[in-house]
């Protein structure tokens, strides 16, 4: 019996039906566009999210976590609905609300993938949620069509206006590839993200500057966004190019104009990160990186003092590319660098980081993993 199960039974005194997974995820570039129906190109983390579930005979739903001992939300499944007061359980209930399921259900979430890093520990509990609640009650939806739901369920119920990025890698990631996402139409690519075999790692940085994106800042970058698709008439921001953008200036804000700068160089990186891993050029992929940084500092406004402090310090201390990764404002940040300089490249960061003030940032490194499955099943 694996830790989870055993904590489900110490929990609700039976074994559970099923246990899911969901992993968090990385996005190596392309941030900031997944609500503007752009590319990008996360991998999954092997950071995971669990959930073991059981049917109960009931309308009741009863959720407890490994990380919070000791306490069990109990509601009754016909009050699941948008308004519904909560903290984390918020996340899944939505999804059981988005689902559309109507039965009582026990929950058991033991979560690995670190809060508030910008690593997507979310999407990580909705997906592995929403894979439960699909095999539990066979409901038959594609990865797709709960990529979509998962999405609702943090939109509608939660109150973030995320986009459909971390849901669709945490859901349809593979071993070994980065997934070139179409946040139009969801179709995917597997790219090989093989950094190893160059002497290369992808060092993630955890500012540990905890971000929280119901505070309005994510959201007001997205409505800028939309403010432009309104103003210019275009469905949206995939449709302009640089020289389209500047010649509609006069028709948007200056806010307005560096927003929509940013999204459309950013679906640029994206594609020309593809090229260059397609030929192995992992400078090109270290300049690209840099770029988005750049672009999210200064036109999207989204990064911090230790996000920057974090990526100047890797820089300097000879990386290839680094930037800051999520929705921003904390968080973590992405260096790739030569792995032979990881001890010295952690040491630069650590002694920037004290030199300011800041708390210790924390730092580990992943190969891109599954995205998310069925672990077990009575």
């Amino acid at each position: 019996m694996s830790q989870i199960e055993k904590k489900f039974l110490e929990t609700f005194g039976e074994e559970p039906d099923l246990v899911a997974a969901a992993p968090g995820r990385v996005n190596l570039i392309g941030e900031h566009i997944d609500y503007s129906d752009g590319f990008v190109l996360p991998f999954a983390i092997k950071d995971r999210t669990l959930v073991a579930a059981r049917k109960r005979n009931d309308s009741t739903v009863r959720i407890a976590s490994a990380q919070r001992r000791n306490k069990i939300v109990t509601v009754d499944i016909n009050q699941v609905k948008p308004g519904l007061k909560g903290e984390w359980e918020r996340y899944a209930l939505g999804v059981l609300w988005s689902m559309g399921v109507t039965e009582g259900v026990d929950l058991m979430i033991d979560g690995h993938v670190p809060l508030g890093a910008g690593l997507s520990s979310s999407a990580a509990l909705e997906c592995s949620v929403a894979t439960a609640m699909n095999h539990l009650f066979d409901m038959g939806f594609n990865l797709e069509e709960l990529a979509r739901l998962t999405q609702k369920a943090e939109n509608q119920y939660v109150g973030v206006p995320c986009g459909i990025m971390d849901q669709s890698v945490s859901l349809m990631a593979t071993q070994g590839s980065a997934l070139l996402l179409d946040c139009r139409d969801l179709s995917t690519k597997n790219i090989s993200f093989d950094v190893a075999s160059h002497g290369l790692e992808l060092l993630i940085i955890d500012t540990q500057a905890h971000h929280a994106l119901t505070d309005g800042g994510y959201a007001e970058r997205r409505a800028s966004c939309e403010s432009v698709v309104a103003k210019l008439g275009i469905s949206s921001l995939r449709e302009l190019t640089m020289e389209q953008l500047e010649g509609s200036r006069a028709l948007i804000n200056e806010t307005e104009f560096v927003r929509a700068r940013h999204a459309v160089t950013e679906m640029k990186r994206v594609l020309d990160c593809v090229e260059a891993l397609n030929v192995s050029d992992f400078e090109k992929v270290g300049q690209l990186i840099n770029q988005s940084h750049i672009s999210l500092r200064d036109d999207y406004t989204v990064s911090c003092p230790e996000l920057d402090t974090a990526v100047d310090a890797a820089l300097s201390a000879g990386a290839l590319g680094s930037r800051m990764v999520g929705g921003g404002f904390g968080g973590s940040a992405i260096a790739l660098i030569q792995a032979s300089k990881t001890t010295e490249t952690i040491g630069a960061i650590e002694k920037a980081f004290s030199s300011k003030g800041f708390k210790a940032p924390r730092f580990f490194t992943s190969l891109p993993s599954q995205g998310a499955e069925l672990i077990s099943r009575r």
